[in-house]
């Protein structure tokens, strides 16, 4: 029974206070057409066997055209159509029209990962929002056209190169949900899956599954040099967790394989070969400058396709990345 009811009812739980009117329009358009489809086709079943062909009898003259019918067709189904426009063109334009008081969380697509960056100077590779608030994205792409789709949420905006998107929900329950790009984005698009962190405001209301408040969530993650208690963290490890946070290990492995950037274990220390320069000493300064300015030296053998993290990766924090670099070789 409960597969059958999943097969009527595909869509993930509703936790935004758009999910339900999204899902009713769709349903109403969805039983709508089964029934003018069964009505229909029902319809032209009888009439083929009701007036099919007998052997030894001619048909009857059939009418040229029916006013009443022909008038009901019309206007019904026009009623119908303009009915459908306007729940959703006026559930359209909630969506676009966020609250003045929505809380804004600036987003960075990039092959092929997600940044959330908060106006505390906190950044994630995960979206933490508070339950119950209006949370609006800002959003821009480094690269090429992504898509930022909670299913949740049914909420989806793209995200277009060279320009801001927007977009705005307010999620009603804690909890954790899926976050895709739905726009093909090149080689590891499917990849590009992060997480939706619904905080409760209140001690009260955390869960198993969420049992920090977003305020203690943020005042944490404002330092990423600090474990989830709030202590500092020894700097290769605090480095270890800035490389998950930026997910660099989607262009660099840490085993000496090779992706679409060199590796973190295996060069450090070590003369590597740069375009046009020849051989280069792998050391701080190095990867520093590879993380600033990625186009300034390029490995023989790789594409220049990272971003630039100026004004994302603070120096300290450039400080732990290098300690952990160091602490895989």
């Amino acid at each position: 029974m409960t597969q059958f009811w999943n097969l009527l009812n595909p869509f993930p739980g509703q936790h935004s206070t758009f999910a339900s009117n999204v899902d009713a329009i769709f349903y109403f358009i969805f039983w709508l057409s089964m029934f003018f489809f069964v009505a229909i086709v029902g319809f032209m079943i009888y009439f083929m066997i009701k007036y099919r062909r007998v052997e030894g009898q001619e048909p009857e003259s059939s009418p040229s055209h029916n006013t009443p019918i022909e008038v009901a067709w019309s206007v019904i189904p026009g009623f119908l159509v303009l009915g459908i426009f306007w729940w959703g063109f006026t559930g359209y334009v909630d969506m676009r029209s966020p609250p003045a008081e929505a809380y804004e969380v600036n987003v960075i697509a990039s092959m092929w990962q997600w940044q959330f960056k908060y106006p505390t100077g906190a950044i994630s590779d995960k979206l933490h929002i508070p339950v119950n608030r209006p949370v609006k994205l800002i959003m821009q792409s480094k690269d090429v056209l992504h898509s930022l789709y909670v299913p949740s949420f049914r909420a989806k905006q793209d995200v277009v190169p060279g320009r801001y998107s927007g977009m705005w929900f307010e999620a009603t329950d804690v909890g954790v949900y899926d976050l895709f790009c739905t726009e093909y984005c090149g080689q590891k698009h499917s990849d590009m899956i992060t997480k939706v962190v619904v905080h409760s405001t209140s001690p009260e209301g955390t869960t198993e599954e969420v049992n920090q408040t977003f305020e203690r969530w943020m005042e944490i993650a404002s330092n990423p040099l600090n474990d989830e208690q709030g202590q500092p963290l020894p700097l290769d490890v605090a480095g270890k967790k800035l490389v998950d946070t930026f997910q660099c290990a989607q262009c660099h492995s840490i085993d000496g394989t090779k992706k679409v950037g060199p590796s973190f274990k295996g060069n450090y220390g070590k003369e590597v070969e740069i375009v046009g320069q020849g051989k280069v000493l792998m050391d701080e300064n190095y990867i520093r400058e590879s993380i600033l300015e990625p186009t300034a030296k390029i490995h023989v053998g790789y594409e220049p396709k990272m971003p630039s993290f100026k004004g994302q990766m603070k120096d300290e924090w450039i400080d732990a990345v290098i300690a952990y670099i160091k602490s895989i070789q």
